[in-house]
């Protein structure tokens, strides 16, 4: 559920374009981006690129640095925290009060069956794509535009705060097994169970990266 594209500016549709990029795990925290490779990749203006990473710098996902050019943001523990807070109050609300038969359920069911066929290849980066599918879909049970849009961003944050894991497969494998399980819960009526579970999952998921920030931001010895 998001916004129809023809009503966004272009800059708004590349911001847009870059920020699924994000999700998807294509660029990682502290990237640098060059305007001339992007331009050429997006086949767009570098005027109109610049406008797009004003946006994004807006929104905390670039971060521009005078006499060295554009960067992926890096999140701070204190956004990290921030973002769990956000998802608990807004994914687990939603899952809380869906029911079985809204359409982001078969979405949900979905994003699992990838994750799974991801798992079978070991492709950990096209398995945390499914799982961040997984999430948005959540979020879509709530059938509020706005809230998914809102979420869209939060997810190009969480993304990034992903990347800063070096073991991608440790974070990702074990989350494929209890996404199967909250939605078992959910197409089963038990939809404030299948909130209680992604509760202490998204509590787990949010220490893992936690510790994975501490290692990465922990001087040399």
């Amino acid at each position: 559920m998001t916004q129809d594209i023809a009503s966004l500016t272009l800059a708004e549709r590349l911001a847009q374009r870059i920020r699924n990029k994000l999700i998807a795990g294509e660029l990682r925290p502290g990237q640098r981006l060059s305007e001339e490779a992007l331009s050429t990749r997006l086949d767009v203006s570098r005027n109109s690129l610049r406008e797009a990473f004003r946006l994004l710098t807006k929104d905390g996902l670039l971060r521009h640095e005078p006499n060295r050019g554009v960067f992926v943001a890096t999140p701070s523990m204190a956004s990290i925290i921030d973002i769990y807070r956000v998802r608990r109050l807004v994914e687990c609300k939603a899952l809380a009060q869906s029911y079985p038969n809204h359409p982001a359920v078969a979405r949900m069911g979905e994003a699992v069956d990838v994750a799974k066929e991801c798992r079978r290849h070991q492709d950990w980066m096209g398995m945390g794509s499914a799982n961040m599918l997984f999430h948005a879909a959540i979020v879509d049970l709530a059938d509020s535009v706005r809230l998914s849009e809102f979420y869209a961003r939060i997810a190009a944050e969480l993304r990034l705060s992903f990347g800063l894991l070096d073991d991608p497969e440790l974070l990702h494998v074990p989350y494929v097994d209890q996404n199967a399980a909250i939605l078992a819960l959910l197409l089963e009526g038990k939809p404030a169970e299948a909130a209680s579970a992604l509760e202490a999952y998204l509590m787990l998921s949010e220490r893992t990266v936690l510790a994975a920030f501490a290692r990465a931001v922990e001087p040399a010895r």
